[in-house]
């Protein structure tokens, strides 16, 4: 199964990335050779993948990355790179391939001492791979020290190094940085090809795959999850049940409690499965004991590691606020649709009665005013204020409409 089929949606932009790569193994072969490069070439050494939440902005960059790094021998016979069977590829799509290097957010921000060893790898040639292909997730969140680092790598690049960096919007990345890399923009996938791809790949029933698709209008993770966690049910449907309980001032608290409550479990139990086991393997690579006493001089990287994960538990809890107030968002969105009169596309008919309710009892006016308060509420976490306080705000919002 070529890589291109993990694109969703994507079929123009998959074609692109196809071209790209055969022209970038055409560079590396003749490279090998000793001939000269090909004149016209669709490969460029910085690539910048933009697109909403959900539409496979990684996912489109990890499987290109796979298709540098492709070692079929159907290459030579004018097949595509990217066969997702050989060795480069199943390595670089899990993630454990010598020559990509994948940069993800731990926290909040992308710090400069997250980017300094992977920029300095940049500089060096690959170890065994095709290409040295470093990949930055969450580009939009580096800080001014670490994108000044990732803008001095992409300005003189290694001659086989490839940035691959994603962002929701173009807006989101230096414009220094922007410029030097070649723009693909994803779009969100339809609600019938995300339904198609939880059939095909997961075994989901038709049915369910559509349910899915249609809730989490086209954000293909959050459908997979939607469709095969019950855990992700009962929280969505708690999250749904939330605007019928902002009626008095108890309500309001006692909903925004449980929201962040909810929030800090997910933190808590990526915590438990993750933190103990990294702190296990940090302490027998420095030499510790088990149970016992660390040596001396480790006292300031076990910090670092213990800041770190203190850096995730934090982005963990944000992550799954922003994702209930994405689905209060939506289901917000419906009433206004029911409010002016339309029933296309609505995204939450299983809470149907609530948001004829709602509709029925308020006016468009204040239901805007209701989307503009989680808004609020997501740019105050992003300013770090304390997740209770700006839930609560938001909460006592929807009430007043």
């Amino acid at each position: 199964m070529p890589v291109w089929d993990d694109l969703v949606g994507q079929e123009k932009l998959s074609e692109q990335l196809a071209a790209a790569a055969r022209d970038a193994d055409a560079q590396v072969t003749a490279a090998t050779a000793g001939t000269p490069p090909p004149e016209a070439s669709k490969m460029t050494h910085a690539w910048l993948f933009t697109g909403p939440p959900g539409a496979g902005r990684t996912t489109a960059a990890r499987a290109f990355a796979a298709a540098l790094q492709c070692v079929s021998p159907d290459r030579a016979l004018g097949g595509i790179p990217g066969c997702g069977f050989c060795d480069g590829c199943h390595t670089a799509l899990l993630g454990t391939h010598a020559d990509v290097s994948t940069v993800a957010a731990v926290g909040t921000q992308i710090l400069a001492d997250d980017m300094r060893d992977t920029v300095r790898k940049s500089f060096t040639s690959p170890a065994n791979g095709r290409w040295q292909v470093i990949l930055v997730e969450d580009a939009e969140r580096l800080n001014e020290k670490s994108a000044n680092a990732v803008l001095k790598a992409v300005e003189e690049p290694a001659p086989r190094t490839v940035w691959l960096l994603c962002a929701p919007s173009v807006e989101d990345v230096l414009p220094t940085i922007r410029s030097r890399c070649r723009h693909l923009n994803l779009l969100t996938p339809s609600v019938d090809a995300v339904a198609d791809m939880l059939v095909r790949r997961d075994g989901i029933e038709p049915e369910a795959a559509y349910a899915a698709a249609r809730a989490t209008q086209g954000h293909v993770d959050r459908a997979r999850r939607l469709a095969t966690d019950p855990r992700a049910r009962e929280r969505r449907a708690a999250v749904l049940k939330m605007p019928l309980r902002v009626e008095d001032i108890g309500g309001c608290l006692k909903a925004a409690q449980e929201l962040v409550d909810a929030a800090t479990a997910d933190s808590k139990q990526l915590a438990e499965e993750v933190d103990v086991k990294e702190t296990e393997e940090m302490r027998a690579a420095l030499g510790g004991a088990q149970g016992g006493r660390m040596p001396r001089g480790t006292a300031g990287v076990m910090k670092d590691l213990e800041d770190k994960q203190k850096r995730r538990r934090t982005r963990t809890q944000r992550d799954s606020l922003d994702l209930a107030l994405t689905e209060l968002t939506g289901f917000y969105r419906d009433v206004l649709a029911l409010q002016l009169g339309s029933r296309l596309a609505l995204a939450n008919t299983d809470a149907e009665d609530a948001l004829e309710r709602l509709a029925r009892g308020s006016a468009p006016e204040a239901t805007l005013r209701r989307i503009d308060a989680i808004a609020a509420c997501r740019d105050a976490l992003d300013r770090n204020v304390a997740p209770l306080l700006a839930v609560e705000a938001m909460t006592m919002a929807l009430r007043a409409g």
